[in-house]
């Protein structure tokens, strides 16, 4: 049989009806088999468009944060902050709550505009589907390559930590690179599948930027304890990935005590909002794309 790509129009006369269907079929076997691989390539790829915000983001905003907290509030707050029994310095309070954050930030830029991009505004979504891939693949494939952008600013962020001396136990701490991944898929997925839903682009990126993401910024605990706000708003941050992220981070990098089983909420949270996410984002990419 020949070799697929090898001048099929001199060789496809020759063949057999049966040939020719194991043909098509070893042409299709690999695209079905790597086809989550080929759809983040293609996601890692598109990125070099924006690759200098990539890079400048993630080097510029751990720099700009940690000077602004590290030089700025935190020689005004000079106090410890008591959490659970422990005291520590303001900035290696509020540390694993920004790289939690950063985590999020890139999360909501790669599940919003490029999946609302590929199903209406550039259609590439429907190109892939043409193809031997499958719905499931093409949103696995989304989802791998935004984790990719999303390991690169966590690592970052942790080595400006680590270097602004805000991680006080490295031998746990580095444990905030995979609780910070886990982070940004638990508000990414779900949110995928919101952009993935959006048939008319009437500005609601913007409605979950100003309205859920600056809102679980700022009530999350990110820059003082969850149990200093009023009872009435700290639902907030029970339902928010961030606060349940920076909590799992605090634990990793300064070993503030908590129980064990608040740990498995904290995990158990951000995986059941991942894997849901994925589960309905996939749904709704086979209703899409027609499978």
């Amino acid at each position: 049989m020949p070799r697929p790509g090898s001048a099929p129009a001199a060789t496809s006369t020759q063949l057999s009806l049966d040939e020719l269907r194991a043909e098509a079929m070893q042409w299709g076997r690999k695209p079905r088999a790597f086809g989550t691989w080929y759809v983040t390539e293609h996601m890692v790829r598109a990125m070099r468009a924006y690759g200098w915000t990539i890079v400048v983001g993630a080097l510029g905003q751990p720099i700009l944060y940690l000077l602004g907290l590290a030089v700025g509030l935190a020689a005004l707050i000079d106090a410890p902050i008591s959490q659970n029994g422990v005291e520590v310095s303001y900035l290696v309070f509020v540390a694993p709550a920004l790289l939690m954050t950063a985590a999020i930030s890139v999360a909501s830029e790669e599940f919003s505009y490029p999946v609302i991009a590929g199903f209406k505004w550039r259609r590439y979504f429907f190109g892939f589907s043409a193809s031997a891939l499958s719905p499931g693949q093409i949103a696995g494939g989304v989802v791998a390559g935004a984790s990719a952008r999303i390991i690169v600013v966590v690592v970052a962020y942790y080595l400006f930590l680590w270097l602004f001396q805000a991680v006080p136990d490295p031998a746990t701490g580095w444990l905030t690179i995979p609780i910070g991944l886990l982070a940004g898929l638990a508000f990414g997925i779900p949110y995928m599948a919101y952009a993935a839903s959006i048939t008319d682009d009437k500005g609601q990126v913007a409605l979950v930027q100003r309205f859920i993401f600056m809102p679980m910024f700022l009530f999350s605990g990110t820059f003082y304890p969850l149990a200093t706000l009023p009872l009435w708003l700290q639902w907030i941050g029970w339902v928010s990935p961030l606060w349940h992220a920076t909590e799992l981070g605090r634990i990793a990098t300064y070993g503030m005590p908590v129980d064990p089983f608040a740990i498995a909420i904290h995990v158990g949270y951000l995986l059941l909002l991942s894997i849901g996410g994925y589960v309905i984002g996939r749904r709704i990419f086979q209703r899409r794309l027609g499978a």
